[in-house]
């Protein structure tokens, strides 16, 4: 048995109707994802009403709990229903009564659906505030109240996030170890039980947990030091306070009850589970939290694993909490091949975490994720988005810790190279955009890739399952040069012709394949490789980001940084200077203004730096970062509009999806008059 279905109405964020959370789920693990106060949070909470935990931990229900539109009414009602799938004969015979035949089939397949309903008290003078809530089953809520036994077998394990591991594993009344403990088969069914008629053990060792403390009581019971002093005691203080005829005698026992239940709590109350430094050592060894952690989950895991009865739901909150990065990944390994496990009782675990992580998401099935989003559930499964068998494969593969940020972001733009990853925030920076400030992950898939990246934010049916609200804008080539290019940048020599396309000849293309409008065409299959929804592909007006930079008024600035670039070993190891360098480039420079070139030819002549020459995109990328924002600075300083009306506007356009629109031509002109 698992949930297959969680439907929240009117929990705190959540809405009602279209804007009520939905939350389908397979079998085994899932991980919500999503940037904080997207509602993860909340859907663990509203298990822990449903279900209860098995710590139990007592939840009352808060007037703050009700959903409030902006400006609206708070609701007077909160809704969540579970529906449990895939039902052992046990779990059919446990729910019996409490069963949803489900449409279709042979009308054997059930279902068990669990409403829970909590309702504020509207009335004016009462104290109570909210109204008791009620479990409540049947397809539409309209079934029999589930009863405390019943829901007893539906009671959660729940590991909250900055858990106290220490505490919860040290001995003391109610300890969270004994809970675990007495649970156990282990505990319950090893060895047998103490008969004091029959006196000591040949070998002690043959008892049971239970048996060893009524042994070790019996023990205390006949030892002679606390017979000399029950003797002493009757003798000496409690007969001279007697009557003839009502003798005061005491009796000094291990106390305990008759239950054998409530005598092995007791017992395991005493126990404390600590790290050691080896099987055989006697003291504890000094761990840090995360150490501690693991432990605590691999107790709690314990015992899901070895039950016989109840339903094995593990919610975790923040599971890399106090772990570094090689730990996260071998608890999330665990906790995958924990969640495939088949139990005794022919069930599996089912494990719902919460994390904020890259590092657990990227390690984690694709499928296996569901983003939070605005209130909403985004399962990463291949029935809700449009990702193909093959995007998955790839992105099993690709999907690294440093790509992974994308599922946190309110914003994400996904660049093909690692110029457009220093330069783009640089740029925005200076254009009041910061990337830093909007939300927004930039993610460099090394010109591979975009589209298979970009499509896990498009849904297969969004006027259904809704529309992930994250924009996503996607960077890229056009990788078209001018006619005139290939001899300027070295792609052929003088007199060399333009050899023809065929199989396994030249890949690169010039704007004279693209006869009549095919080049739009081009850049329009571009666009639609990843374009839809909140997600927009850009593509460059003309070739490269590069290209297009010089092409448009950044035509100095990248010639410098190309030039830099060419330099940059000299000018780390100090053999040269960067004033040195912009002094020959500046003349270079000033020689290709006096030959008249039209613009794509003067483009092209700088772009053949890198093409031809060798110089590093990387490192004139950063280069001109620096030099763009030493513009921006003195006397004569470039403003926003100055560096708006040089960009390619391609570029402007990504920023603004991922940020918010720049102002208007207008108020642009009117700004760089006034500086």
């Amino acid at each position: 048995m698992y949930i297959s279905e969680i439907k929240i109405e009117n929990f705190r964020l959540f809405g009602s109707g279209e804007d009520a959370f939905v939350l389908p789920l397979k079998p085994g693990l899932t991980a919500l994802v999503g940037e904080n106060d997207a509602g993860k949070t909340a859907v663990i909470d509203a298990l822990r009403f449903v279900l209860g935990t098995r710590d139990q931990e007592l939840l009352r229900v808060d007037t703050t709990d009700f959903h409030q539109q902006p400006g609206g009414e708070q609701a007077e009602q909160i809704s969540i229903r579970l529906i449990f799938n895939a039902l052992t004969v046990h779990d059919r015979a446990a729910f019996a009564e409490y069963l949803t035949y489900l449409p279709g089939g042979d009308g054997t397949e059930t279902s068990l659906v669990i409403t829970w309903l909590a309702r504020r008290n509207t009335k004016e003078g009462v104290t109570r505030r909210t109204l008791p809530p009620e479990l409540r089953t049947g397809a539409t809520g309209e079934g029999p109240i589930l009863d405390v036994a019943a829901r007893s077998l539906l009671t959660t394990t729940y590991l909250r996030p900055l858990r106290d591991a220490e505490r919860a594993m040290s001995a003391g009344r109610g300890s969270r170890l004994s809970q675990i403990l007495q649970h156990t088969k282990e505990i319950k069914e090893t060895g047998v039980a103490f008969d004091p008629k029959v006196g000591a053990p040949a070998d002690p060792k043959t008892l049971s947990v239970l048996g060893l403390g009524d042994y070790a009581s019996f023990l205390f019971g006949d030892s002679e030091g606390i017979k000399e002093a029950r003797k002493k005691l009757n003798d000496e203080f409690l007969k001279p306070l007697s009557f003839a005829n009502d003798l005061l005698n005491a009796r000094i026992a291990v106390s305990g009850s008759r239950d054998d239940a409530v005598r092995l709590r007791q017992l395991l109350e005493k126990l404390e589970l600590a790290l050691i430094v080896s099987e055989n050592a006697d003291a504890a060894h000094t761990r840090g939290l995360g150490s501690n952690n693991l432990l605590f989950m691999a107790c709690e895991l314990l015992l899901l694993v070895a039950e016989s009865d109840g339903f094995p739901l593990l919610l975790i909150e923040e599971p890399e909490a106090h772990l570094h990065p090689q730990r996260q990944l071998r608890l999330m390994a665990f906790l995958q091949e924990q969640a495939d496990r088949v139990r005794a009782d022919g069930q599996q675990i089912q494990i719902l975490v919460t994390t904020h992580s890259p590092n657990l998401a990227s390690d984690i099935r694709l499928e296996n994720l569901a983003m939070i989003e605005g209130g909403r559930a985004f399962p990463m499964g291949a029935e809700h988005t449009q990702l193909s068998a093959s995007d998955y494969r790839f992105l099993e593969r690709f999907l690294d810790v440093t790509k992974a940020n994308l599922f946190f972001a309110r914003a994400v733009m996904i660049v093909e190279g690692d110029s457009e990853t220093i330069l783009l925030p640089v740029i925005a920076r200076l254009l009041g955009r910061d990337f830093h400030h909007y939300g927004v992950s930039l993610v460099n898939v090394g010109g591979v890739g975009l589209g298979r990246f970009a499509r896990i934010f498009m849904r297969k049916d969004p006027e259904n399952s809704g529309v992930i609200g994250v924009p996503v804008a996607c960077v890229t080539d056009l990788d078209v040069m001018p006619d005139a290019a290939p001899w300027i940048v070295g792609k052929l020599k003088a007199d060399e012709d333009v050899p023809p396309i065929k199989k396994g000849g030249r890949q690169w293309r010039r704007k004279a394949d693209f006869p009549d409008g095919k080049l739009d065409a081009r850049r329009a299959e571009r666009r639609a490789k990843a374009s839809g929804q909140k997600v927009e592909t850009f593509v460059a007006g003309e070739w490269t980001l590069e290209f297009d930079m010089a092409l448009s008024g950044l035509r100095p600035q990248v010639w410098l940084a190309a030039h830099l670039a060419l330099e940059d070993d000299k000018l780390v190891e100090g053999k040269t200077t960067k004033q040195a360098v912009a002094q020959t480039s500046a003349h270079d420079f000033k020689g290709l203004v006096e030959q008249k070139l039209s613009s794509e030819d003067f483009a092209s002549h700088v772009y053949a730096l890198f093409e031809r020459d060798g110089a590093s995109k990387a490192i004139a990328a950063q280069y001109l970062a620096e030099h763009l924002e030493g513009l921006f600075e003195g006397e004569h300083a470039w403003n926003a509009s100055t560096l708006l009306k040089r960009l390619p506007p391609y570029i402007v356009q990504a920023i603004e999806h991922v940020t918010e629109p720049f102002p208007k031509k207008e108020e642009l002109e009117e700004e760089g008059d006034a500086a």
